[in-house]
């Protein structure tokens, strides 16, 4: 057998670990393959044998690249070192001589609360111009979810039609990586939900179904797919211009932000919102601690009665 071949088969062995025992999506499956086909094309097919001298080498593989992409492939080749070491597959514990660059991790983007009250605002005015339009009460539908549950664009997008039940006040979704969580849904959400409900065909899978140009949404639409992800994006762009926002600073994503950082801000337990936002890292939650802590220092720059003094 040769190194090259010993190569493929533990990247095929750590990535059946990674689907299996992890449930990583597939999009992490196919990134973690090419970073570490790469890896291994860099020391000829050595990677699963690299010492500290062949790591080195790559991370000066690794040098000219951006700072996410070099940590993410550092990460990649960390963690099958560490599999290959679980695994018995080689008896040293090979990351330990693996230098992990350092990302710089930009603050989310997000909204303030005056932002957020002149998004609804604008909302409230297409719905009292046109009550009973569906398009309109789908589009109250979506942003109530996406403000006040804190979905992602494809979470909300591919909705099954009961999800949101009355009375309930919570609904459970299948996330990222197929893992479940619980996510709330407001008496807002609730009725906002119910409403658009009302409008869809018998016999539709989604609680926002594929829509075409020209159609009414929801007519028709019964064994269609669900709404894409470019479509919600061009809905909440649309409703961000009509309420005075540049439409460069909001996107779906931006409200699940707005979401977390208000929830923060009006004094929500960390611990409760990397549940609600379904983050498997609760690091990854800590990061609207620094949008929320900036919001405190502006504050203080700007009312308190010493800002202005020289």
């Amino acid at each position: 057998m040769t190194t090259a071949i010993a190569d493929a088969r533990a990247i095929a062995l750590f990535l059946d670990h990674l689907a299996a025992e992890r449930g990583a999506a597939a999009n992490t499956i196919i990134a973690y393959r090419r970073d570490l086909a790469q890896a291994s094309d860099w020391l000829g097919g050595r990677l699963a044998q690299a010492d500290a001298a062949a790591l080195a080498r790559l991370a000066g593989h690794w040098a000219p690249l951006a700072r996410a992409s070099a940590a993410r492939k550092a990460s990649a080749v960390r963690q099958f070192l560490l599999f290959l070491m679980a695994d018995g597959i080689r008896p040293d514990n090979g990351a330990a001589d693996l230098q992990l660059p350092r990302a710089a991790r930009p603050l989310p983007r997000s909204l303030g609360a005056g932002d957020v009250e002149r998004l609804f605002a604008a909302l409230a005015e297409r719905q009292a111009a046109r009550p009973d339009d569906p398009a309109v009460l789908r589009l109250a539908a979506l942003i109530e979810l996406l403000y006040g549950s804190g979905l992602r664009a494809s979470e909300l997008v591919s909705l099954p039609r009961a999800s949101v039940r009355p009375g309930r006040g919570h609904m459970v979704i299948l996330g990222k990586g197929n893992k479940e969580r619980l996510v709330p849904v407001s008496r807002r959400a609730e009725a906002a939900v119910l409403a658009w409900a009302a409008h869809l065909p018998d016999g539709s899978r989604f609680l926002f179904p594929a829509d075409s140009r020209g159609r009414t949404p929801g007519a028709g639409t019964a064994r269609a797919g669900h709404l894409s992800r470019l479509r919600l994006w061009q809905l909440v762009k649309a409703l961000a211009a009509e309420a005075g926002i540049p439409p460069a600073r909001i996107s779906p994503h931006v409200l699940r932000h707005a979401f977390a950082t208000h929830l923060l801000e009006g004094g929500a337990n960390l611990r409760a919102v990397q549940m609600l936002l379904g983050h498997a890292d609760i690091a990854t939650t800590q990061i609207y601690t620094h949008v929320a802590a900036a919001a405190l220092v502006e504050l203080v720059n700007t009312r308190h009665p010493l800002a202005d003094s020289k």
